[in-house]
């Protein structure tokens, strides 16, 4: 077939082209992640610390120091990291901590990275300790190295990397060791978003997604979502969904009240393991302090959820504390009625 012969079409537009269509460069799914910056809501600081950045790398025409952002799930880590790329005009290389198994793995990602290529590791903190190693040269020289043959034959050889930015993520930068932690040179902690940034996200994702509502709906959805963006959007969809089949698909105050009661969601936030977490310690324990072992038996729920993904926002609104002795219920709660 002669190379000019490349389309096959009922009507004017071809289906398969030599060049790409406009189609083509559309996503599957839609994303509500914002794509710069300046959409980015919440995280002032954070934001206006990259902007300068960023920008003094451009001037410099040179990569972005190594970012570590560290914070509870869901507050944007992972976002910043594909912005952080976007405003670069570099590549994005996304990896987790428990993805990386062997050092192998590691050395064949950061091989094949371009000059000033963005690379993204999530839950930095899981990485094997013998993957690590070769991240130490790889984040200071931009260099591995490797070990020849065994015994007297052993040898010795430094393999050079482009330039490149590895921007990290964790919820628990406690576990990071400290040879890790303090090569990176920007390092920044996200925290829970206020309901005016989070009513902002809303109004932002609503119109992404071509859904109305109200100022009063979008304060309710806030209120309820824990401070997280990830959370709130996902609150968002679920509302939608009540708004189209049980009313007349304009989101309001009520039709949040409601929709947000089927998925368990109180006014303050709480879900269902919240108030059981809330539960098990006033109830089996007396209001503590008890140990997270002794809850997570009880609930019969792993730890790092409960201290990952419960615990942050009830330290936050102050509906625990942690003692040396364990957790404990604040005098407020074990007053109220059933949490």
């Amino acid at each position: 077939m002669p190379n000019d012969i490349l389309t096959y079409s009922s009507d004017k537009q071809g289906i398969v082209t030599q060049v790409p269509l406009p189609i083509d460069e559309e996503s599957d799914i839609l994303s509500l992640r914002p794509g710069h910056l300046s959409d980015y809501v919440g995280q002032s600081d954070t934001v206006e610390m990259l902007k300068i950045g960023i920008e003094a790398a451009k001037k410099r025409k040179e990569p972005l120091d190594h970012i570590l952002f560290h914070g509870p799930p869901g507050l944007g880590k992972t976002t910043l990291a594909h912005i952080i790329a976007s405003e670069m005009a570099k590549n994005l290389t996304l990896t987790s901590g428990p993805a990386l198994e062997k050092g192998g793995d590691l050395v064949g990602i950061l091989t094949h990275l371009e000059e000033g290529d963005v690379f993204f590791v999530d839950e930095i903190h899981r990485i094997p300790k013998a993957v690590e190693e070769f991240l130490y040269p790889a984040m200071e020289d931009f260099a591995v190295d490797f070990v020849f043959d065994k015994g007297v034959h052993a040898r010795p050889y430094r393999y050079r990397l482009r330039h490149f930015t590895l921007v990290a993520a964790t919820t628990r930068v406690g576990l990071l060791s400290a040879p890790l932690r303090d090569r990176f040179g920007i390092f920044r902690s996200l925290d829970f978003y206020s309901e005016a940034d989070l009513m902002k996200i809303v109004h932002r994702s609503a119109e992404l997604l071509q859904v109305a509502i109200d100022e009063k709906g979008a304060a309710e959805l806030a209120k309820r979502s824990r401070g997280t963006p990830r959370i709130v959007n996902r609150l968002l969809k679920r509302v939608r969904d009540y708004a189209q089949v049980r009313a007349d698909g304009v989101i309001t105050k009520e039709i949040v009240a409601a929709a947000l009661s089927l998925e368990g969601v109180d006014e303050k936030g709480l879900t269902h393991l919240d108030r059981q977490y809330l539960n098990t310690i006033i109830q089996f324990y007396n209001g503590g302090p008890v140990g997270i072992e002794a809850i997570a038996a009880t609930l019969q729920e792993e730890t790092d959820t409960l201290v990952d993904v419960v615990e942050p926002y009830l330290l936050k609104i102050g509906l625990i504390i942690r003692t040396s002795s364990g957790r404990k219920t604040t005098m407020i709660r074990m007053n109220s009625d059933r949490p």
